[in-house]
């Protein structure tokens, strides 16, 4: 029977011949990811799990706190410590801060994720690593610990939805744009329990990291997972990374997709998204005239050394405007260190920016960079809902890093095509 590369792999992983829309599966794990936040209630329930003494594969849990870290207050500290305690009793893979870094950037730096796997994530972004051509997705606490004793996870097979980018991409058009007007198209809820499969001109054009952008914001249009096919830009960058074998699927050429979805990228130009929603975008061209408190360039979306690049590049030999504050944010402690050697860092300190340590922290609202009553935050992130990063008043407008860069130093949104 013909099938999606979504359902190859299920199939695979549950050890069936073929699978359909619909179908309840167990399904053996590759990995299982869990962050500070999903740790903390997880160990809580597998301390529950009768005859639960010891994790199914200690090499294949990874638990890293990147939220609050490096730690903000003193009860970010005490789950610290306590998800450290589990990891290092159990002998799972742990990153602890100066190794560490935002779990969606690391994990495939590191070569942890690779084609054909299955990895399910305590966090809702989990879904970054289908770029690479293999099923993950987000799931509760209460799962991760069932999988880290059992190294299995029961789900739904999802129906395939497949989106083609059609032509070639615009100037200062990046896959951040082309993911938020994909989201401002279908809805937050357009997709929902669904996987995007991604295919198209467009698609091949893009780097390995802008991908990753891509699939990290498939959940804000509901999705269960989404992911692309494997071309040479995708091996070339998992042996880079890794010598660990890998399984490449496609899918079959006359595979049931639920729909097929077109969009014409001469349609497509630099996207922003304004609050309080991913999906209530806008072209950079009709905008108007925003002024803004703060930029935040980095995170899970966009915290790669080519985001990092695109930013310098708009920013060195300036000065960000003197109303805003731009707070950079490598990924890992591999950007940073090659932001550094690069000659990045000292681009944005001279433009004013400050440069924090790897961190989820502005993003959900936790540190570095919270915003007060009505200010308004340009940020490369992935969510703006109300109170997201503050305060309920202060506003969150979701960009790319050319977006981002162009906006802090002319202190509203502006278009990087349109600096002086």
């Amino acid at each position: 029977m013909s099938m999606t590369m979504t359902e190859k792999i299920l199939a695979a992983h549950a050890g069936l011949s073929e699978v359909r829309p619909g179908q309840i599966i167990n399904a053996k794990v590759d990995l299982v990811l869990a962050n500070e936040l999903s740790a903390i209630v997880a160990i809580e329930e597998f301390g529950k799990i009768k005859g639960a003494k010891n994790v199914f594969d200690p090499q294949k849990l990874v638990i890293i706190p990147d939220h609050f870290t490096p730690n903000k207050d003193i009860q970010s500290a005490r789950v610290a410590k306590k998800v450290r305690e589990f990891a290092l009793a159990h002998n799972t893979l742990y990153y602890e801060v100066g190794r560490m870094g935002i779990e969606h950037v690391l994990l495939p730096e590191q070569g942890l994720v690779r084609p054909g796997q299955l990895v399910i994530g305590g966090d809702s972004h989990t879904c970054t690593y289908g770029a690479l051509g293999m099923v993950a997705t987000g799931v509760g606490s209460t799962d991760i610990a069932v999988a880290w004793a059992l190294g299995e996870v029961w789900l739904k097979v999802p129906p395939t939805i497949k989106i083609e980018f059609k032509g070639k991409k615009r100037p200062w058009v990046s896959g951040k744009d082309m993911i938020l007007y994909m989201i401002g198209r279908l809805g937050v809820d357009g997709a929902i329990y669904s996987a995007l499969e991604f295919c198209g001109e467009a698609i091949e054009e893009l780097s390995v990291a802008e991908r990753l952008t891509m699939a990290n914001m498939v959940i804000e249009a509901g999705a269960k997972n989404g992911i692309f096919a494997v071309d040479a830009k995708t091996e070339a960058y998992v042996k880079a990374a890794t010598n660990q074998p890998y399984t490449v699927y496609t899918s079959d050429p006359d595979a049931n997709f639920a729909q097929t979805i077109v969009f014409d990228m001469a349609d497509i130009e630099p996207q922003v998204a304004f609050p309080h929603l991913p999906s209530n975008t806008k072209p950079i061209s009709q905008v108007g005239e925003v002024s803004i408190d703060q930029a935040v360039i980095g995170s899970c979306t966009n915290g790669r050394i080519e985001d990092l690049r695109i930013a310098a590049g708009l920013l060195k030999g300036k000065k960000i405007h003197p109303r805003v504050r731009c707070i950079i944010i490598p990924g890992t402690q591999k950007v940073y260190l090659d932001a550094m050697k690069e000659g990045l860092l000292e681009t944005f300190i001279q433009a004013e920016c400050v440069v924090s340590t790897p961190t989820c922290g502005p993003c959900v609202g936790g540190h570095m960079g919270i915003l007060a009553d009505w200010e308004r935050c340009v940020s490369t992130t992935n969510r703006n809902f109300v109170g997201r990063m503050g305060h309920v008043t202060s506003e969150i407008y979701l960009a790319s890093p050319a977006v981002a860069a162009a906006s802090a130093l002319s202190g509203r949104l502006a278009d990087p095509g349109q600096l002086e």
